[in-house]
């Protein structure tokens, strides 16, 4: 059976730093070796500092390693052919404020040479899916922090990648929306994408990583599956339904003859606040409370499935760009400008009309006159 090619591969990888003059000023990656298998999550963590920035920026093609090799989809993170199948979500989501919801999708998936249909459909399919179709047609520049992000998750995947890349998913959500992500994620993994996720949130990675990369120092400091890293095999649990008093009594007996006097405890599973704060929004939503907030998202789109035909990026497409942008303009704005133009008319209608004042009535042909001679008086003694 033949080996499946690795996404990413990285053997040696490293990134120097230099100044002015050439000289080495910081080891950002030292030498690093790791792999990202098709379909998986991977978390690549760390402090600040770490290295993590330093190795996405690479994968993308925006830094250039100073040593070792480095290949997505075994090609160069440079390749634009390897470009055309990663989607990126940055940690500060960049965009243009005065677009609106729809016309950024619009713009970014014409960057990838999609077709006007193929456009519209997925940026139907990923407003819902964010839960943000309520405000297509909202400007960027007014959204929070939290739909800002919401946008640029869809963003990432207007182009149907491959591989995503998502810098700290869950940064600027609330609790449904993080819980929404997480999800997205899992769905994503389903569907055979790969994903790789840097996050403080280590929470959030526990719920959807595979594995994880642990960078301190430039170099990876652990790496493996978290169920292997995080399981402790010195202690064990055992979790059982309610039971009576008697029975109880009964089980601690047993633990004190077999542990021969080493401690103990004896309580009861507890639930995270996550799962808590997701319940009682279930419960609100069931009950039709109503929110001007961000609402659940959908479904995931369906062009995002894997082995879609009609998902394929088109070469080249011939648009209407220009015709496109004025279908796009919201009609009420220009009802508005009729509507203040009709006020302003009525308003220079109604106002009074006021006569000149006789002092600013032109002086008389005669103080003109005497005026020019006097200054022809005086340019002639200044000529002399």
């Amino acid at each position: 059976m033949a080996e499946i090619e690795p996404v990413v591969r990285a053997v040696g990888l490293t990134k120097v730093f230099r100044d002015f003059w050439g000289r080495p000023k910081a080891r950002a990656v030292n030498d690093i070796d790791f792999e990202i298998r098709p379909g998986e999550v991977v978390g690549l963590l760390g402090p600040n500092g770490s290295g993590k920035s330093t190795t996405v920026k690479m994968l993308l093609g925006l830094l250039y390693p100073t040593g070792g090799k480095l290949s997505v989809f075994g090609r160069s993170p440079r390749a634009v052919e390897t470009k055309r199948e990663i989607g990126y979500l940055p940690e500060e989501s960049y965009l243009y404020k005065y677009l609106t919801a729809e016309e950024t999708l619009d713009f970014f998936g014409s960057l990838f040479n999609l077709s006007a249909a193929d456009r519209k459909k997925r940026i139907d399919q990923l407003l819902e899916m964010v839960g943000m179709a309520h405000a297509r047609r909202r400007r960027v520049g007014e959204f929070s922090k939290g739909m800002a992000r919401r946008i640029g998750l869809a963003q990432a995947m207007i182009n149907d990648p491959s591989f995503l890349i998502l810098d700290e998913p869950t940064s600027g959500l609330d609790p449904l929306g993080c819980r929404e992500v997480k999800d997205l994620i899992l769905a994503l993994k389903k569907r055979g994408k790969t994903v790789l996720v840097t996050s403080h949130l280590l929470s959030d990675v526990e719920d959807i990583c595979d594995r994880v990369i642990i960078l301190y120092g430039g170099k990876i400091r652990a790496a493996g599956e978290l169920s292997d890293l995080l399981t402790v095999s010195d202690s064990s649990r055992i979790t059982t339904p309610a039971l009576p008093p008697e029975a109880m009594a009964e089980i601690e007996a047993i633990l004190r003859r077999n542990l021969r006097g080493a401690d103990f405890t004896v309580d009861h599973p507890r639930r995270t606040l996550e799962d808590f704060f997701l319940n009682v929004i279930s419960a609100a939503k069931r009950d039709s409370v109503e929110t001007a907030g961000v609402v659940g998202g959908g479904k995931i789109a369906d062009y995002l499935e894997k082995g879609d035909e009609q998902s394929a990026v088109l070469a080249s497409l011939i648009s209407e760009p220009q015709a496109e942008v004025k279908a796009a303009e919201p009609v009420p704005a220009e009802e508005k400008k009729e509507d203040v133009s009709g006020k302003l008319s009525q308003l220079t209608v109604e106002l009074p009309r006021t006569e000149p004042e006789p002092a600013a009535e032109k002086k008389p042909a005669e103080d003109l006159a005497q005026a020019n001679a006097k200054l022809d008086d005086l340019l002639g003694k200044i000529n002399k």
